[in-house]
């Protein structure tokens, strides 16, 4: 049942990935169920999973991010700074609290995601540097609020919220894909810390994957191509080496 469920998606066009999400969402549940004593099995497993697919995340460019910003409503830009420049969740940003942050330190420790409830993961509360710029526009969000990210009414601001925004002014910005989302932020401060030569253990920690395959599976295209920088690796050993020895060859073979 399962197979010809997730078959008839995908005569239906939708994408690999969609369909790995729907099929892992759906062993979550059965899981639940077996626990519950509701059924004997899940059903889900390695043999029904139509696998991940290889899409590449998105990529904004900084035109792009600082079009995205002018164009939000004053209460939203700081959470697009918090998904672009920290790679915070849009649920993170959103239960986000002055305790949080350490702006003696420049420091943001996620400790809960909307409303109040736990993270994600654990490695989702690693602490994250954040630069002097971002400290100056968060500092007056932490003074006489309960979280950082509220309303015209001082009320916590929610993710569907944000992602409201998201979809008003996506459209408005030139070249940008029309699902472009605020978890999109996050491949922006992926691509800034890669870019600035970063290795796959630092971006992992910073984007607080569980897993450097996580990472790598996410944004290993985006790492500067391997093959020249081996070669040069590899020719800097060689360098001279093997023309003396092909010398000391043809020498030999000459002698002889």
């Amino acid at each position: 049942m399962v197979r010809n469920w997730l078959a008839r998606l995908g005569s239906e066009g939708l994408s690999a990935s969609y369909l790995f999400a729907l099929h892992s969402r759906l062993s979550q549940v059965m899981r639940d169920a077996v626990l519950d004593r509701k059924v004997s099995a899940n059903p889900c497993s390695r043999r029904t999973s139509p696998g991940a697919g290889k899409q590449r995340a998105y990529v904004a460019t900084e035109a792009q991010l600082w079009a995205l910003y002018e164009l939000a409503a004053a209460k939203y830009q700081p959470a697009l700074l918090l998904g672009a420049f920290v790679g915070l969740r849009v649920g993170e940003a959103c239960g986000l609290r002055p305790a949080d942050v350490d702006l003696a330190a420049r420091t943001i420790t996620p400790a809960v995601q909307y409303p109040a409830l736990p993270l994600k993961t654990a490695m989702s509360g690693e602490t994250v540097p954040i630069p002097d710029s971002l400290v100056s526009v968060l500092k007056p969000l932490c003074v006489g609020r309960a979280h950082l990210l509220v309303d015209e009414e001082g009320e916590q601001v929610g993710p569907w919220q944000i992602e409201r925004e998201m979809r008003r002014i996506r459209g408005k910005v030139a070249s940008l894909p029309e699902g472009f989302r605020f978890h999109d932020l996050r491949h922006f401060y992926a691509s800034l810390l890669i870019a600035s030569g970063a290795d796959v253990k630092v971006v992992q920690h910073r984007l607080r994957h569980g897993s450097a395959k996580t990472t790598l599976d996410t944004y290993g295209h985006l790492w500067p191509d391997s093959d020249e920088s081996t070669r040069t690796a590899v020719e800097r050993v060689m360098n001279g080496k093997i023309i003396s020895l092909a010398d000391s060859v043809r020498t030999k073979g000459a002698s002889e």
